[in-house]
């Protein structure tokens, strides 16, 4: 596990290998999210900005950057279905539908568990979001740092969809993130929201993902 202590270097930009990213550079970038820093990192459906899935203070950071309201579901990126059952309370039900739909471009709703931090929950519904990306980048930086992310799409207030071109990112948010992996241009569709906590799996946001 890599120490807590705060980022100090800003605005740090790595370009990696959309399929075979260096293994020295994602060590670099596990370091710095689990010294507080926000990366923003490409998955299979869009780029995403994320967390340590501990530290308030990038939580707060990543509230600021994308204006998020009070009852924003977030979301724990996850490398596979064992550790989403870590976080989440799961059934039979759920289970089979996890199983067949992860990794994916998919984000599933459910109960959560002691294990997830009080302020990632939905305040009213105390659930969490979780999904598991289907992408070289983002499994390999999850490998390197152990454990989730707290992730959130890439899109900047007021605007309609995610931001898919790293150098647009870069001028952007130079000031306002840590590190930004660059893994090539992304798509601009979000993920497939599919609320589990129901007797009946609801869509609750149309993605990329086609829930059947």
């Amino acid at each position: 596990m890599f120490s807590n202590h705060r980022v100090l270097s800003l605005s740090q930009y790595f370009s990696v290998h959309p399929s075979h990213p260096q293994q020295r550079l994602l060590l670099r970038a596990a370091e710095i999210i689990a010294a507080g820093g926000l990366v923003v990192y490409p998955t299979d459906t869009t780029y995403a900005l994320g967390c340590h899935i501990g530290d308030k203070q990038a939580l707060d950071r990543i509230r600021l950057v994308r204006r998020l309201a009070k009852y924003h579901h977030f979301t724990l990126t996850c490398r596979d279905l064992s550790e989403i059952s870590l976080y989440a309370r799961v059934d039979d039900q759920s289970y089979r539908i996890l199983k067949h739909l992860t990794p994916g471009p998919f984000t599933f709703l459910l109960p959560a568990t002691r294990e997830v931090p009080r302020r990632l929950v939905h305040p009213k519904r105390k659930t969490i979001g979780l999904r598991v990306p289907d992408h070289p980048v983002a499994q390999a930086l999850l490998e390197a740092l152990g454990e989730p992310m707290m992730s959130t799409s890439m899109r900047l207030p007021d605007a309609d969809e995610a931001m898919a071109d790293p150098q647009e990112i870069r001028r952007e948010l130079e000031q306002s993130v840590d590190l930004i992996l660059d893994g090539g241009h992304n798509g601009l569709i979000p993920t497939t929201v599919v609320d589990l906590t129901r007797d009946v799996p609801e869509v609750v946001r149309q993605g990329l993902g086609e829930f059947v």
